[in-house]
């Protein structure tokens, strides 16, 4: 007998071989559900939820173009069409992105008209600028001058400092036609270039667009000092600062010889230009612009050697600075190492208001006459002074200048043609003419007197006497000189007529060891670090100058009820450059606390440690600790106990948070947390506590017992007053048993606090040991129920596959009814149909018998068809029995 299962199948077969429709139908059917199948079980579920849409960063009222949806490529169809571009590339969900909103936007409402904006979100991952750009940062400023660019904008995030160098990108070359432009120009205090240039041949001169890209490229390199380029196109003008080729370009320089650039011997190119006035300009002051985060920019600066750092209030949008000129001013005669300092200077007679072309700087070295030198036992000298003469340098930016070279023509010179001065032992000064080689600018006069040492005095007593000869070059011998200048040895033997004047500060940085590398801070922007060196003035002046040496470990405050100008900056120059400075170190603390009555633990700061610690009366126990460091917190509970224990007016339990409060270096400690003990009447002898020894009560007050001073009743009294002796002492003996008893106590109360701590361990032990057995239970009752786990789930996973099984089964018994139902519905039918045939079949018969006739050969054949049809029903319903 075949299986139930196969019987249904081949029914099912039977039945679509019939019915072809229904075959095909089920092949399409489980087509459809493999293909669903398919794609829904290898797609991944969506986990995270989309990204939401960008919106608009800035305002549509602003004359900002935003690209919020990152479309790089219509910024770059925009930027073609302007000449003055800012790309302001953000991230919405950045901080600093949306504060320089606004600063973005200040700007834009007054450069609109000159400079296209274009803000590009650079944070949509379907944006071009997301797939293109890769930023460490936001927001990040790209502006671009027609073709060249782009030039990166590091500087502050603020309307003004971003107005100025757009302002500076959008005029990077100066048109200087004018001797008052062409002093306005060299008289500021950037580093300037000048380029020479005739714009009548053509309307592009050569190397004119190098030199304009060139002003493109410093931009580019240096956004804090960058260089100032002007362009000069009258030849008169330009021989001002001695220019005379077309296509020169000329570097100014205050302290050092200006420069003329090498086309010989480099080639004439944007990027050598640039590389040159960078290498070659002079750095008076600095500008340091801290970001704020972590950065290493103070630091790198700091270690160079001592650093001024003034802090003013700075608008890079104003046309005039004048606290930053006085400033500039300071610089220079600081750095001004060519003045002649025993001389008073004698070339402020009839100068030309515009230009001085007649100014002269003496330049003195002390020569030996060779040829003379044993005519008398001490050496014979001669002071030649070199009068230089400039005709090149305007008035406000004209400063002393004397070079090595310069001395070294004339020393040469002066060696060369010794044997043409007679005076060699004469009291006469003898002049002559040489010309420098080594610089077209200038010529000087080389002056020679002798002088013995024996003869200072008396030639400084009389040295308006001096006559004057002439020299062998025929020069005249009435020129006023000042006098005569003694030997270089013999700086005590100064006349009245040299004045050294101590609160010069002319050239005072080659004066000194102490050189000071000067540094400008915008107080709008890092007033917080002036606050840090000390700086109390109040927010609206703003204005804060202090010496730091990291080296030597200095930090010295300008006096700040004074203001900021140059008088008292130069005062407080001069007072650190001395051997013996009288300024003090700015100690930087935190305010004086009030102390409060019952106080246990006295707080310490800057201001309060010499009258606290340094009390010789008291012994002060302090605790050097900072808010950051963990351990320290953990001695509070010990300190407040010892000071409960020694509740004494000798001895005082003090802390101090060293990260908040300096101190003088010699009170300073290498670590934290550390204790130190200043006895009374011996501060001098400071003991610190052991670092290898625990820090606790017990081993603290052997600590002060051992090293605190308490009063002695073995020493005699004084001779002076025996009378007070006996109560001397027993005051001392009263005072020593009011301690022992005191400490008695506390050991007593120290033994019951670790007896009660033995009983508190040996319960923890047995809750331990209690613990253990509990744990040891629960580990096991655990692996029970991971064992009953694991029946569990295998006896769900075959009741599982059984139910399977016979929902399967349900199935197709379900499916082999409705089949059963649909096959016995049609055998009912045909029933009926076979039922009715044959009663027809019975009614003809009977008529047929009771008519008595014959049938005819025609009614027989259908007679007989239709007695064949009821056997041929049979037959296929019996058939289809068998096949049941």
């Amino acid at each position: 007998m075949q299986r139930p299962g196969r019987l249904h199948v081949k029914r099912l077969l039977n039945l679509m071989g019939r019915r072809p429709e229904l075959l095909c139908g089920a092949i399409a059917l489980s087509c459809a559900l493999i293909v669903a199948l398919r794609f829904t079980c290898s797609r991944a579920k969506d986990v995270i939820m989309p990204a939401r849409p960008p919106v608009h960063f800035f305002s549509p009222h602003t004359s900002v173009v935003d690209l919020f949806l990152g479309q790089l490529d219509y910024a770059e169809y925009l930027r073609r069409e302007s000449e003055i571009t800012l790309y302001f590339l953000y991230a919405p969900w950045c901080a600093q992105s949306i504060t320089a909103r606004a600063e973005i936007e200040q700007v834009a409402s007054r450069l609109a008209d000159q400079v296209l904006f274009v803000a590009v979100n650079c944070w949509w991952h379907q944006g071009k600028c997301r797939k293109q750009k890769s930023f460490f940062y936001f927001p990040v400023i790209h502006l671009f001058h027609k073709s060249f660019g782009p030039i990166e904008y590091k500087g502050p995030l603020t309307a003004a400092y971003i107005e100025k160098f757009v302002r500076r990108l959008m005029s990077p070359v100066l048109y200087v036609s004018t001797v008052g432009r062409l002093r306005d120009f060299l008289a500021t205090y950037e580093p300037g270039i000048l380029g020479y240039f005739e714009f009548n041949a053509s309307p592009q001169p050569p190397g004119y667009l190098t030199f304009f890209r060139s002003a493109l490229h410093s931009l580019q390199k240096d956004y804090i000092e960058t260089i100032r380029y002007g362009v000069i196109t009258d030849g008169n003008l330009a021989k001002k600062i001695s220019l005379t080729k077309p296509g020169s370009v000329f570097l100014h320089r205050n302290l050092n010889t200006s420069l003329v650039y090498p086309d010989k011997e480099m080639n004439f190119t944007a990027a050598n230009i640039c590389k040159w006035a960078l290498d070659s300009r002079e750095t008076l002051l600095n500008w340091l612009r801290p970001h704020g985060a972590k950065s290493l920019l103070l630091n790198n600066e700091l270690k160079k050697g001592p650093a001024l750092l003034m802090f003013i209030p700075f608008n890079p949008l104003a046309e005039e600075h004048p606290l930053l000129d006085e400033i500039m001013e300071v610089a220079v005669n600081y750095n001004n190492c060519t003045e002649n300092y025993f001389t008073e200077p004698t070339f402020q007679g009839n100068l030309d208001p515009v230009l001085m072309f007649s100014k002269s700087f003496p330049c003195c070295n002390t020569v030996v006459l060779p040829q003379w030198h044993f005519l008398t036992q001490v050496h014979n000298v001669c002071e030649l002074c070199v009068n230089q003469t400039r005709g090149v340098i305007l008035s406000r930016v004209g400063t002393p200048h004397c070079n090595f070279l310069d001395i070294g023509a004339a020393l040469d010179s002066f060696y060369l043609k010794e044997q043409y001065f007679l005076g060699f032992m004469s009291r006469m000064r003898e002049c002559s003419n040489f010309l420098s080689t080594y610089s077209p600018y200038y010529h000087y006069t080389a002056c020679c007197q002798t002088v013995n040492r024996g003869l200072l005095d008396d030639l400084a007593s009389n040295q308006e006497n001096v006559p004057f000869a002439l020299s062998s070059h025929g020069k005249d011998s009435s020129q006023k000189y000042l006098s005569i200048m003694p030997h270089i040895e013999e700086k005590r033997q100064v006349t009245p007529g040299y004045r050294i004047s101590n609160e010069d500060i002319a050239g005072l940085r080659c004066r000194t060891n102490k050189t000071l590398n000067m540094y400008l801070l915008d107080s709008n922007l890092s007033w917080l670090y002036a606050r840090r060196l000390g700086a109390s003035g109040s927010d609206q002046e703003k204005m804060f100058a202090a010496i730091i040496d990291v080296k030597e470990e200095i930090h010295y405050i300008m006096d700040q009820s004074q203001p900021l100008i140059r008088p008292t900056l130069e005062a407080f120059i001069q007072n650190y450059s001395k051997v013996y400075s009288p300024l003090q170190r700015h100690l930087v603390g935190d305010p004086p606390t009030r102390k409060l009555r019952h106080q246990l633990i006295t707080e310490v700061t800057s201001s309060t440690f010499h009258h606290i610690v340094l009390d010789i009366r008291k012994d002060v126990l302090l605790l050097f600790y900072t808010t950051w460091c963990g351990f320290c917190a953990t001695l509070t509970p010990i300190f407040i106990r010892l000071a409960q224990l020694l509740a004494t007016d000798s001895l005082i339990i003090a802390r101090i948070n060293i990260a908040e409060n300096d101190l003088p270096w010699e009170f300073m400690v290498d670590h934290v947390p550390a204790i130190m003990l200043f006895p009374k009447n011996r501060k001098d002898q400071s003991v610190l506590y052991p670092e290898d020894q625990q820090i606790t009560a017990s081993n603290l007050l052997h600590f002060i017992v051992k090293y605190a001073t308490f009063p002695s009743t073995t020493a005699d009294p004084p001779a002076s007053c025996p009378k007070y002796y006996l109560q001397y002492k027993e005051d001392q003996v009263s005072f020593l048993e009011q301690e022992i008893q005191r400490l008695r106590a506390e050991i007593n109360v120290l033994h019951k606090a670790q007896d009660q701590l033995a009983e508190l361990l040996s319960e923890a032990r047995k809750d331990t040991q209690d613990l253990k057995v509990q744990k040891q239970r629960l580990e096991q009752h655990n692996k029970a129920l991971e064992v009953h786990k694991q029946q569990l789930q295998s006896l769900y996973e075959q009741k599982s596959r059984e139910a399977g099984s016979m929902a399967d089964q349900m199935k197709e018994l379900a499916a082999a009814s409705e089949r059963l139902l649909a096959e016995n519905a049609l055998l009912k039918f045909l029933m009926v149909s076979l039922e009715a045939n044959k009663m027809k079949t019975e009614k003809e018969k009977c008529a047929k018998n009771e008519d008595g006739n014959l049938p005819s050969p025609d009614n027989t054949g259908i007679s007989e068809g239709t007695s064949d049809r009821p056997n041929t029903d049979d037959t296929q319903t019996k058939e289809y029995n068998k096949t049941d």
